[in-house]
Order: C-alpha cells, then sequence, then structure tokens
C-alpha cells in the first residue's frame, strides 16, 4: 500500500466527523499507505461559533489541523470524505472546496480518483444517504472511482446498514448513537484497496 496516496478530507462543526476522519486516517496509516488528513476551512462568522459552546470548543480543539486545498486533491490516489448533513447536501465550508477544484477538472486531473465518503446527522433519516449521494453525484463529474462499503463487511450492519457510505445519528449532545468505527475502518481500507488496484493498473 505504499505506493498509494489518501487523503483524507472532512468538515466537522462539533467534533463527530473529525472522529470518523481521524478513524479512517488511522486505518489507512496502519495499512501502510501514505495519508494526510485534513479540513474543510470554516467559513461561519467567529459570532456563530462563539454562540455554540460545543462548536466553540472543538474548532479551538482542531486548530492545528491542516486546512484542505485544491492541491490535496491534486496529491492524492483517493479520498475518504467526512462530512454532516445540511438539508440532505454537503455544508458550504466543504462545497466551496470542490467548487475550487474547477481548474484540476478542466485538466482531467481528477479522473480515476479513488472516493468514498461518510456522514452524520441529528436522526435516523436527516439526510445522512442523501448527503452521501448528492456528493458522489459531483465526484461522477469529476470522473472519479467511487468505492462505496456496500455489504462488504458485517460491520455495515451494525453501524446501521448504509451501502453508500457509513454514517451516524448523534444526539443534542453530540453522542453518537451507533457504533461506527469499525464501519469507517472497513470503509477507509475498501477505498485503499480499490486505490491500489487503480494505481497498480496505471503503472
Amino acid at each position: 500500500m505504499a505506493n498509494v496516496k489518501v487523503a483524507v478530507i472532512y468538515y466537522s462543526s462539533t467534533g463527530t466527523n473529525y472522529k470518523m476522519a481521524k478513524w479512517a486516517e488511522d486505518a489507512v496509516k496502519q495499512a501502510g499507505a501514505e495519508v494526510k488528513l485534513v479540513k474543510a476551512p470554516e467559513l461561519a462568522p467567529k459570532e456563530a461559533i462563539e454562540q455554540n459552546p460545543a462548536w466553540k470548543e472543538h474548532y479551538e480543539a482542531t486548530k492545528d489541523v491542516p486546512e484542505a486545498k485544491v492541491d490535496d486533491l491534486e496529491w492524492a490516489d483517493a479520498y475518504i470524505f467526512s462530512v454532516p448533513t445540511r438539508f440532505g447536501n454537503v455544508p458550504a465550508q466543504f462545497k466551496q472546496l470542490m467548487d475550487q477544484a474547477g481548474g484540476l477538472w478542466f485538466q482531467g486531473k481528477l479522473v480515476n480518483k479513488v472516493a468514498s465518503a461518510m456522514s452524520s446527522a441529528q436522526n435516523p433519516h436527516g439526510g445522512q444517504e442523501a448527503t452521501i449521494l448528492n456528493l458522489y453525484t459531483s465526484l461522477f463529474h469529476w470522473g472519479v472511482l467511487i468505492a462505496a462499503p456496500g455489504y462488504t463487511n458485517d460491520a455495515a450492519f451494525s453501524s446501521g446498514g448504509n451501502p453508500y457510505g457509513t454514517s451516524v445519528t448523534v444526539d443534542a449532545e453530540g453522542n453518537m448513537q451507533e457504533d461506527v468505527e469499525e464501519a469507517v475502518r472497513n470503509q477507509a481500507l475498501r477505498t485503499l484497496q480499490v486505490a491500489e488496484m487503480v494505481v497498480k493498473g496505471q503503472q
């Protein structure tokens, strides 16, 4: 796996998707691949963050995590995305990063990258699947190859059964309602395995 480069790119306001991204990063790192964990830059005004104690705490705790840049999209062979749902779609912070990739798209530099996505919401049917599928729709425009987890591991069932990507329900206190760590790790490894096949095929 040493020849595969993976960018784990997330956005998280209160920490759920950061935790999922960290599990994915660890799984990829343990498998021997080169991995980079980066976050979508925050766009919300400071006043909004200050009004939410959990948001403010997480914002301060992750100040040292590098911000994602378009260059990261070119660098990586594979992407693992983790984002909360916003009305069934990705947050503006993450969407801005994607919108900045127009130059790479035009040059064909995103073709045959491999990707999978994860999501969260505050209730079981709060848009997690729609968020992942809407994200995949954008990636199809890039020519990206989707490595959805499907039901390739029993963890998919114990974590809620989402075949498109691991998703989790989070209560008002920020507690995950499903045990998704194993599912996240399996999804990360599946993404890595598919990416390895693609990279080998291009050599």
